[in-house]
């Protein structure tokens, strides 16, 4: 009796589960600067918005080149959808306003969130 090896399973199973993050990181980060904004209860943190931006773009930003996702793209990308995604809140959705430090906290979150990455796949190759 042959005993199955698991281990390409699992390398598979690991791999979908990065693509799986990747893609949901995306959606959540669409989600977040191009949805309508809806009224809520104030949570008396000034501009904790920042914070939300910093994380969005760090988690698509890691989990992309965790992925494999050349980084001239999808850095590229990251910092295009930074700049535009503000100027369509601020001419196309009426009730979104744009506001040029969302693009810093997003530019830093796509910092925050290279370093990491590029740390793990450096120790990994």
């Amino acid at each position: 009796m042959t005993v199955p090896d698991t281990r390409e399973s699992t390398s598979t199973v690991k791999v979908w589960a990065w693509r799986i993050a990747f893609v949901a990181a995306c959606l959540l980060q669409l989600y977040g600067v191009y949805a309508p904004r809806e009224t809520g209860p104030h949570v008396g943190v000034p501009q904790i918005d920042k914070v939300a931006h910093l994380f969005l773009f760090a988690a698509v930003a890691f989990l992309g080149l965790m992925v494999g996702i050349p980084a001239r793209w999808l850095l590229g990308a990251l910092v295009a959808n930074a700049i535009v995604s503000e100027l369509v809140q601020y001419y196309v959705l009426p009730q979104r306003d744009g506001d040029p430090f969302d693009v810093l906290a997003d530019l830093a979150g796509v910092v925050v969130g290279t370093w990491p990455a590029y740390r793990v796949l450096r120790r990994t190759t």
